[in-house]
């Protein structure tokens, strides 16, 4: 026996309980630590989203979202290795305030005044070539955004104003690229603030 398994079979089995206790609420701390620190530091951008298929309803009250940037034009990168799960999308508001993409790009890249830089992971349908490893012309990326939990029910009505073109998302941007759903706006009114904790 080694000296480190001789130590563990010293240690009474309640502590070793309670140590593995510990690890997991400090897991879970960290993670929720995280998540606020994106939706109170986290640039704001609104995104436009779009209407998707029918709700799975044995999965509870949750929106599936699809939005205008999940589909982003490749680029520089279009025929070039898909060796990366991640793309940075580097977005700007628009003209009617929700952010577009303005460019695709495999690391960070600097931003402008206005500009926000967040990061989506490829998806499978975003490969072509003879052996499925070059980018396409454009690339299908998920940010994390891609469902919403929401009151009970609640639910059908926020899918009702998505397929009807009314619901937006204010979602934070943290530094990193990653993000988080901050709001949800029906016609440009708010009906969903996502608390802190």
């Amino acid at each position: 026996m080694t000296k480190l398994a001789e130590f563990v079979a010293r240690i009474p089995r309640l502590w070793l309980f309670a140590a593995a206790g510990l690890i997991q609420v400090a897991l879970i701390a960290l993670m929720v630590g995280d998540r606020v620190r994106i939706l109170r530091s986290g640039t704001e951008v609104t995104l436009k989203t779009r209407a998707v298929d029918p709700r799975d309803f044995l999965r509870g009250d949750y929106v599936v979202l699809n939005y205008d940037i999940s589909s982003v034009s490749t680029g520089e990168l279009k025929d070039t290795p898909a060796s990366d799960k991640f793309v940075f999308v580097k977005l700007a508001r628009g003209a009617d305030g929700f952010h577009v993409p303005v460019s695709a790009h495999r690391e960070p890249v600097a931003v402008g005044p206005g500009e926000v830089l967040i990061r989506g992971r490829v998806t499978d349908r975003s490969f072509c070539g003879d052996n499925r490893r070059l980018f396409c012309s454009s690339v299908q990326l998920d940010y994390g955004l891609e469902s919403f939990f929401v009151p009970q029910g609640e639910g059908r009505e926020i899918e009702k104003a998505r397929n009807d073109g009314k619901l937006a998302v204010v979602a934070a941007v943290a530094s990193g690229g990653r993000a988080a759903v901050k709001r949800l706006l029906v016609d440009g009114k708010q009906v969903y603030d996502e608390p802190l904790f």
